[in-house]
């Protein structure tokens, strides 16, 4: 989710290192190599982050983070750049130059300016269409927007993302979301949201094993220092609580932890269309991808919690969650199930368990009634969105590494193709090295 993710969500966790090509020295794809970035499905960039501590890594607990620290005020240019974008691509906003001078003024006189709605949504809708990690950008329009900028306690914060869930989730017919609280500005900091995801599952350390998802250890470990009290007894898929700072007078206080509501939780649990045992292995995931540590930046305002959310494409759930082996490594165990031949990696049976896995995940959640992409239909979708993109004259950033599936990636139509190199401007999502570090339960 998403994810990167939306249709949302989507992402390898690996990132391809160009290489020559032998006859016309034009870039190819090289091997993959593991990339240092998260989340993200926007709606989603990714799902799918680098990989978590292991075991005897520095993952301890952190203390909660030091004070507000300074913000500086906004880049004038950087505001009149944006609300171009805005009044070209919105004709009937009317004329730009009085928006410019009124804006200006007001960072002359507070050092920052406050967006209208049209803009902040606009501004949002645009992120997602710049999203080079994103396989879903053919709806960016449809993004719908939660304007909480007024939002800064925890408690309140917290709250306003349960009720993204709830109004997102919609009983599995998922509803592209953002909700987006306070920024960042001259007189304080906006609210943060610690986790990487609104929905989580916790990992414990076990008798030298990891209990539920290993990528979240530390975290989970983190918010049980601040409080949280896991559920008796600790599960496999126990949803982790919000961990949230406050924004503006409340960014003093440290962290919150604030339970997530289990009827706020949409969950699937796994069976196979042809296999029965496949229902034993005890699986499931939730429904919904909400990325909330990314940082959204628009016209020079920068919003520091804006979770945002599309939904799945399977292989992100099966291929990536449930079989990656800092996860759940779960591929193993569906091959012994299957009573194949893993004696050798030449005998394919990653691949197959892999393939088993993604007809589980599809399966089950099309007979729940919510809402799942396939690798193969978003992948056309995907290629629509560029043509469109190009027949409007815009530049397309698109990240090779991941928008190419993680399994059947040469059977797409994505994979056989050069695109627009992903940019660093306009209207976007960040994830910084701050909020990277509070996702691992470790702030700097």
């Amino acid at each position: 989710m998403t994810r990167g993710v939306a249709i949302d969500v989507v992402g390898t966790g690996d990132q391809l290192v160009p290489t020559p090509h032998p006859r016309d020295g034009r870039p190819r794809p090289g091997p993959r190599v593991p990339t240092p970035v998260a989340a993200g499905d926007p709606v989603v960039p990714t799902d799918n982050p680098p990989p978590s501590p292991r075991e005897g890594d520095d993952d301890a607990p952190a203390t909660p983070e030091a004070g507000p620290t300074a913000v500086r005020g906004v880049d004038p240019d950087e505001a009149e750049e944006f609300l171009r974008l805005f009044h070209t691509e919105n004709p009937a906003s009317g004329p730009v130059e009085p928006r410019i001078v009124a804006v200006r003024e007001e960072i002359d006189r507070t050092g920052t300016y406050v967006h209208t709605h049209d803009e902040l949504e606009f501004g949002a809708r645009v992120a997602w269409r710049s999203s080079a990690r994103c396989i879903g950008r053919l709806y960016w329009r449809s993004l719908h927007l939660r304007d909480r900028r007024h939002v800064t306690a925890p408690e309140e914060v917290a709250a306003e993302c349960v009720g993204h869930l709830r109004e997102a989730t919609r009983r599995g017919r998922i509803r592209s979301t953002i909700t987006i609280f306070a920024p960042d500005g001259p007189s304080g900091p906006g609210p943060r949201v610690w986790n990487e995801q609104l929905i989580r599952y916790a990992g414990y350390r076990a008798g030298g094993r990891v209990l539920g998802d290993p990528r979240y250890v530390g975290f989970t470990d983190t918010a049980r220092s601040l409080g949280w009290l896991p559920p008796s007894p600790m599960g496999r898929f126990d949803v982790l609580p919000l961990v949230v700072t406050g924004g503006g007078e409340h960014a003093a206080a440290g962290p919150q932890v604030h339970e997530v509501p289990r009827d706020a939780v949409m969950e699937v649990d796994l069976h196979h269309p042809e296999h029965a045992w496949f229902a034993e292995l005890g699986l499931r995931w939730h429904a919904l991808p909400v990325i909330s540590n990314m940082r959204l930046d628009i016209g020079g305002i920068s919003y520091p919690a804006a979770p945002f959310n599309g939904w799945y494409m399977a292989t992100e759930i099966s291929a990536r969650n449930l079989a990656d082996a800092d996860r759940y490594d779960m591929l193993a165990e569906v091959a012994d199930a299957m009573a194949l031949d893993t004696s050798s990696d030449r005998t394919l049976w990653r691949d197959r368990a892999a393939i088993e896995l993604t007809a589980a995940v599809q399966h089950s959640f099309d007979e729940a009634g919510v809402s799942l992409a396939d690798h193969h239909g978003e992948s056309q979708r995907f290629l629509r969105f560029v043509e469109k993109e190009e027949a409007a004259g815009r530049h397309c950033p698109v990240d090779w590494s991941w928008i190419v599936p993680p399994i059947s990636g040469g059977l797409t139509p994505v994979f056989h193709r050069y695109y627009d190199e992903p940019t660093d401007t306009g209207p976007m999502f960040r994830l910084d090295d701050q909020a990277k570090a509070r996702g691992r339960g470790c702030p700097v």
